[in-house]
């Protein structure tokens, strides 16, 4: 007796009475809202997923450009210190002295 009740139920669905029922017409409109609101959720939360991506994309790229800047302000850091510029100078002959000398400011 249950299995002809599963079976009459399961011939009712999926031979498609179910959507004759006066219940299934009666609330078309509320299972039509229904499937848009779902699939306003889907889209909303690939969209947020994808904003996601791209943030973390953005800050590893931020990241990087600070270290590359820190690299870039350190090399030239180093490259401005006076033994740095006399080990140039001596390297490529130029004759230039440093003057031993204190620096005069004129005032007005």
């Amino acid at each position: 007796m249950k299995f002809n009740k599963i079976r009459k139920s399961f011939v009712r669905v999926f031979g498609g009475n179910i959507l004759t029922e006066n219940f299934i017409i009666n609330n078309m409109r509320f299972f039509v809202v229904l499937i848009i609101i779902i699939f306003v959720f889907i889209s909303h939360r690939y969209t947020y997923l994808q904003k996601m991506s791209e943030i973390e994309n953005l800050q590893r790229e931020l990241k990087d450009a600070k270290y590359e800047s820190l690299t870039i302000s350190s090399n030239l850091t180093q490259a401005s210190r006076q033994t740095e510029i006399e080990k140039l100078i001596v390297q490529y002959g130029l004759d230039i002295k440093i003057s031993n000398e204190p620096i005069y400011y004129i005032k007005k």
